[in-house]
């Protein structure tokens, strides 16, 4: 019994090749904002950590306005700027804000804003 050589077609590999493609794109695309998506979630945890703090105090004081400083540099966050921050102390009940804008580092811009009461 001889077998006869089957005629292969170009558009089967072709299409695979293309699927393959994309998929590495997509996975490409979502490593490249997972750490963007990461750093602003470090972002989120030292506001909240910091909003605790001036929730106690009434204000943020001038050394924890660097520290926090600092501390969002180490995690790559540049153009650091904290607005509408409440730096004045303020009475017990009062409204205290943190208000945190900057950079990441795929250049996106970024808001952070967390409002409470002060219980000083």
């Amino acid at each position: 019994m001889i077998l006869k050589k089957q005629r292969g077609n170009v558009t089967d590999i072709l299409s695979t090749c293309i699927c393959i493609l994309a998929m590495s794109a997509l996975l490409m695309f979502y490593l490249h904002f997972y750490g963007m998506i990461q750093q602003k979630q470090e972002v989120s945890q030292l506001a909240r950590k910091y909003i605790l703090q001036m929730e106690t105090i009434g204000c943020l004081t001038p050394a924890d306005k660097v520290k926090l400083d600092r501390e969002l540099t180490d995690i790559g966050i540049e153009n650091i700027s904290f607005g509408a921050t409440t730096v004045n102390p303020v009475g017990y009940g009062e409204p205290i804000t943190l208000f945190i804008r900057g950079t990441l580092k795929g250049g996106f811009a970024f808001e952070e804003r967390k409002v409470s009461t002060a219980k000083n």
